[in-house]
């Protein structure tokens, strides 16, 4: 029998809602591109990104610290080639795009443990991934390109792992005490926040408690038009508040082990005047006189981990295992008065709820060993996962002169289910070997992962009743991904690499039994028993230096997806039915490839003199189409650059940073005959300045869009016409200014 999907309570964070986690005391500056970094995801194993076959950022607590990282979209401000898209109505930011891939088709994982799906459906319903407080994280690492040999299916474009803080982060060697509080401002959403972190530790057992609190209003924008209705420029009138808790124990029973216990949760509310939506409608010959929604969202989660360094087994040297359960649930409600087209006054309410829960395990083993001149780090494991997933939409109008209330809300008849609840159960196998040849100059990385997907509907009455005849398909799959990686170390600092990935991502259980059927308005949605995985084919080659004071790495891809799966794809229509059918399909097939381009040079390392001076930068560029049309794709990013010149001394530090975009030269054609916005490029400019003004104690500061600049990233304006009156509701915020200021003892 299902359990009932209610997230774990959270109640306790809105109780010490006041408090906030902190960031760490803060550390000697670095290269934000190091190649001596030491990235865990690219193969799940410890190596510096000069070790791995494939392209990985890796973004320390320090640079979250020091750019003033709030959200998902500060987090790749400097990082070309990954985006994150903005709303600019009611339902904040959407999904993370790496190198022109988004939404589902990206993992985004806590601790190795998968946040949940998005999921939207019509105007009033949008769930996203934004479930996680950056500041409780040490660190967060960007795998580009086809991951799912080592992740599995959600990793078809790429892979971005969050790592939260452990008590051992913050205790300092002989200290068993650590607390630090932080407190902080954004001017372009009126962003406050706080937090407190307390680390606690022993011979073998420590403890840490972070708590976080962040409240504001809506981002703001560059429109002056503050009128109702589609004329709107100015971002509608928001209320925002958000809280979270990181709870850890850690128990080491020797040196070799440790034992983890984490309890972690993120809660957010928003509550939006959706003031461009008021004014007669066009479509229905309504007049919409106010339209509010409160949105929450909440994920919980609970994991058990135990790590050995010294098995001594002849199938494993060390391993990592976790047990865990995750609950996340997305609740929108939106209350609407209009006059209709005949004009009686009603009051339409409307609400949608998405909840996912999902139970794993994962076991991660590693053996070191040598055939004859090679020595080979054998890394493999398996991953278990059971997720049900339940989706709702309700809803009622209410004529205000008798009270009449009726649940025909056109063009729906609530409560309606999209798909029906349904469980899905995964189970893979993965290994990965790590062959050192020629004194290790030469690495070999082959891999293989086998994913075992289970899809099994739990149709209701709800879905049965909208769906009448309608029999929801089960799914069952296996699908196989290997992976092949090179890096050759042909010179002192000198190394060229190489990779080969294939991705896959199993049919999607709202795709595979979508169901909706709409007589009044003729037309029906049916489930897709047949749908394939999509599948990827991703190639990589690059050239590194990783010298004392130039670190550089260049990079070309090519990425050819097929089988891509389209919803809502039109596939019978009167005569030859009753009545217009939809139904998603494996239609698509596409290619994006592209070039990116990374590098750091230390001053200090060239010179003396110069010491404490760097300059840094990025820059991506990439092409993508439809295999099948030659139409460009929208999803992929224009050119876009990063550059940064940077001084750091003994207690301060400052440093411009300027971010650059090329003007979209392939446009898709959406729509035959319109022409689509293209928004000009840009370079906007910040200034970031950090200053340890006593001990214990620093001040972070950022003036973004120092220059007041105009500007419109892609990923907020794709589909746009170039016609519409509205264009400057989309832009970013103008100049800005962002600080903080944390204490530790």
């Amino acid at each position: 029998m299902p359990l009932p999907l209610k997230p774990l309570p959270l109640a306790v964070l809105a109780a010490l809602a006041a408090s906030a986690h902190a960031a760490p005391a803060p550390a000697p500056a670095t290269d934000a591109h190091d190649l001596d970094t030491v990235t865990v995801t690219a193969t799940r194993t410890e190596r510096t990104l000069a070790e791995v076959p494939n392209t990985v950022s890796v973004i320390e607590r320090e640079q979250l610290d020091r750019q003033l990282v709030r959200d998902l979209k500060d987090l790749v401000r400097y990082e070309p080639g990954v985006s994150v898209g903005s709303g600019t109505g009611r339902f904040g930011l959407k999904d993370i795009r790496v190198r022109g891939l988004g939404g589902n088709r990206v993992r985004i994982e806590t601790d190795g443990i998968a946040v949940s799906d998005s999921f939207a459906i019509g105007s009033f319903s949008d769930a996203n991934r934004n479930f996680v407080d950056l500041d409780t994280l040490k660190r967060v690492e960007i795998v580009r390109g086809p991951a799912s040999a080592l992740y599995g299916s959600d990793a078809l474009g790429g892979v971005v792992a969050f790592v939260t803080k452990d008590p051992a982060d913050d205790l300092a060697p002989g200290r068993d005490a650590h607390f630090d509080v932080k407190l902080g401002y954004e001017s372009d959403w009126q962003g406050l926040f706080a937090g407190a972190t307390l680390a606690l530790g022993g011979e073998r057992w420590s403890g840490l408690l972070a708590l976080g609190h962040r409240q504001g209003t809506e981002t703001r924008n560059q429109g002056t038009r503050a009128v109702d209705g589609a004329l709107r420029t100015t971002p509608n009138p928001q209320e925002r508040n958000g809280r979270s808790l990181l709870a850890k124990l850690v128990f080491e029973p020797d040196t070799d082990q440790r034992w983890r216990l984490t309890v972690e949760g993120n809660e957010d509310e928003t509550d939006t005047d959706v003031r461009h939506l008021l004014g007669f409608q066009p479509r229905t010959r309504a007049t919409t006189l106010s339209l509010i929604g409160d949105d929450h969202q909440t994920r919980a989660r609970i994991s058990l981990a135990h790590e050995h360094d010294a098995l001594g087994s002849v199938l494993a040297d060390r391993m990592q295992w976790q047990v865990y359960r995750q609950d996340s649930e997305t609740t929108q409600a939106t209350v609407e008065h209009q006059r209709n087209a005949a004009g009686v006054a009603l009051r339409r309410e409307r609400e949608f709820d998405f909840d996912q829960r999902v139970l794993g395990m994962e076991a991660v083993l590693h053996k070191d060993f040598a055939t004859g001149t090679a020595q080979h780090a054998l890394t493999w494991g398996l991953e278990l996962t059971r997720t049900e997933v339940r989706q709702k939409r309700d809803g009622r109008a209410i004529t205000l002169a008798t009270g009449q209330v009726t649940r025909v809300v056109p063009p729906d008849v609530f409560p309606v289910r999209d798909f029906p609840p349904s469980e899905i159960t995964n189970a893979a196998l993965f290994v990965q070997d790590e062959v050192a040849l020629a004194d290790g100059r030469l690495r070999l990385v082959p891999g293989l992962r086998v994913d075992r997907y289970a899809l099994r509907p739990q149709p209701d009455p709800i879905f049965a009743e909208d769906n009448p005849g309608i029999v929801p398909a089960d799914i069952t799959e296996t699908s196989v991904a290997p992976k092949f990686g090179a890096v050759w170390t042909f010179a002192e600092d000198w190394s060229v690499f190489g990779n080969y990935a294939r991705g896959f991502r199993s049919p999607p259980y709202n795709d595979v039994n979508l169901g909706f059927t709409n007589l009044q308005h003729g037309y029906a949605t049916i489930p897709n028993p047949d749908l394939k995985p999509e599948t990827s084919d991703g190639f990589e080659l690059g050239l590194r230096h990783a010298g004392p004071a130039l670190h550089a790495s260049l990079a070309v891809f090519h990425n050819r997806y097929d089988d891509f799966i389209e919803s809502g794809v039109l596939v019978s229509a009167p005569p030859a039915s009753p009545i217009r059918v939809f139904q998603s399909r494996n239609v698509a097939e596409a290619t994006i490839e592209g070039l990116e381009f990374k590098a750091g040079f230390d001053f200090g390392a060239w010179r003396e003199a110069l010491r404490g001076l760097r300059l840094q930068g990025a820059a991506a560029w990439q092409r993508g189409e439809d295999a099948r049309s030659g139409r460009p794709l929208a999803s992929v990013d224009p050119a876009r650059a990063a550059l940064g010149l940077s001084y750091d001394a003994q207690a301060w530090g400052i440093g411009l940073h300027g971010r650059f975009a090329r003007r979209q030269r392939r446009m898709p054609d959406l729509t035959p005959g319109v022409a689509q916005f293209t928004p000009p490029g840009h370079a906007v400019f910040d200034l970031l300045a950090h200053w340890d003004f006593a001990p214990g104690a620093t001040l972070d500061l950022g003036v973004f869009n120092l220059t007041d600049r105009k500007y419109w990233d892609w990923a907020d304006v794709g589909g746009l016409t170039a016609a519409d009156p509205a264009l400057d509701r989309y832009t970013r915020p103008g100049r800005s200014l962002a600080l903080s200021v944390a204490f530790a003892w």
